[in-house]
């Protein structure tokens, strides 16, 4: 195992567990949640979400853990550095508020020994694939990640909150002409 994926481990672990420990609901996102799912393990960051209204909460209880808080100027997250990682606390994805009830369609699993709630994998294919744009529409990086976890899929739902934008209806097209999706 590399450093720098060793390292990012222990941050998801030191962040789970500092969040779990002081009662702060959260759950995992990003690729690291799909790699929970059963997808390739994620090479980038460590992100989880956080409810908007728990914000500086959750920033307080990482910066009692030893955390450097690091407050970006996009206003849709902060970012929490700990043994040389940056971690990424989203209270926004895609422009909307993360809720308790986003959060309480978490599923409890066991991540790395530790468990923690994550994000279920629709909602977090509908977050990246509403997130595409002109400026960043990785499709290459996604479809082995939709590739494992495609049975757990909410497929007509995934296409329902994602059929206004036209790099998630691509990609969708994409994944249908590959076999991946029951398209």
């Amino acid at each position: 195992m590399t450093a720098d994926r060793e390292a990012r481990r222990l941050a998801l672990k030191r962040t789970a567990s500092a969040l779990k420990r002081d009662g702060v609901p959260f759950a995992l996102a990003g690729g690291c949640a799909l790699w929970a799912h059963g997808a390739p393990e994620s090479e980038n960051d460590v992100d989880f979400v956080v409810a908007e209204a728990d914000t500086e909460r959750a920033a307080a209880v990482l910066a009692a853990a030893g955390f450097e808080v690091v407050r970006p100027t996009e206003d849709w997250l902060f970012k929490a550095r700990t043994d040389g990682v940056l971690v990424d606390l989203l209270h926004r994805l895609v422009g909307e508020p993360v809720t308790a009830e986003l959060l309480d369609r978490s599923e409890e699993m066991d991540v790395l020994g530790i468990r923690m709630p994550v994000l279920p994998a629709t909602e977090l294919l509908s977050a990246k694939l509403r997130a595409m744009t002109e400026l960043y529409c990785d499709m290459a990086g996604l479809l082995p990640q939709v590739r494992a976890v495609r049975e757990q899929l909410d497929w007509p739902r995934l296409r329902k909150e994602v059929g206004d934008n036209p790099f998630a209806a691509a990609f969708l097209f994409l994944a249908d002409r590959l076999g991946i999706s029951p398209g």
